[in-house]
């Protein structure tokens, strides 16, 4: 599983974050999934100035995330594709990773990457952090952005 080896997750005090939240909209029950994780780990690390922006799409997510970066200390950024019989599946996954990661390059903002690349819903569903999920990657990439934003923060004193 993915995420056997996972640091352990200590929530720390970031009242003091803004933190924009991007999500897909493709993939209700999974996406509802991820975006619940997220502002689970919210409340868990007492961010209190949340912007949250749902977008067609997952391809759509860099756009967005990069707006967002201007005005917020982390962002997190959710979204599925699953795998079909055609190579869309390839095109899509890398141009939102390579546009998440040229956000948070560009920006020097922390970018959570909670994009599901999977080939079926199954494996979808299982990470989306519902009930009877093996793991909650809404949370994930939410937490790693913040600590991210912490870890910058200590650096720019």
């Amino acid at each position: 599983m993915s995420g056997h080896g996972a640091p352990s997750d200590e929530p720390f005090d970031g009242s003091d974050l803004r933190v924009g939240v991007v999500a897909a909209l493709w993939h209700t029950e999974v996406m509802d999934g991820l975006v619940d994780g997220a502002r689970r780990a919210l409340a868990a690390y007492s961010v209190g100035q949340v912007t949250e922006v749902r977008v067609p799409g997952t391809f759509e997510l860099p756009v967005v995330a990069a707006e967002l970066a201007r005005t917020h200390d982390a962002v997190v950024a959710l979204g599925v594709v699953v795998r079909g019989g055609t190579p869309h599946f390839d095109y899509v996954c890398s141009a939102a990773t390579d546009g998440l990661t040229r956000v948070a390059l560009d920006t020097a903002t922390p970018v959570g990457f909670g994009v599901l690349t999977c080939d079926d819903d199954a494996q979808a569903l299982d990470r989306a952090g519902l009930p009877g999920s093996a793991e909650d990657k809404g949370y994930e990439a939410t937490a790693a952005a913040l600590l991210t934003a912490r870890t910058l923060g200590s650096l720019r004193r």
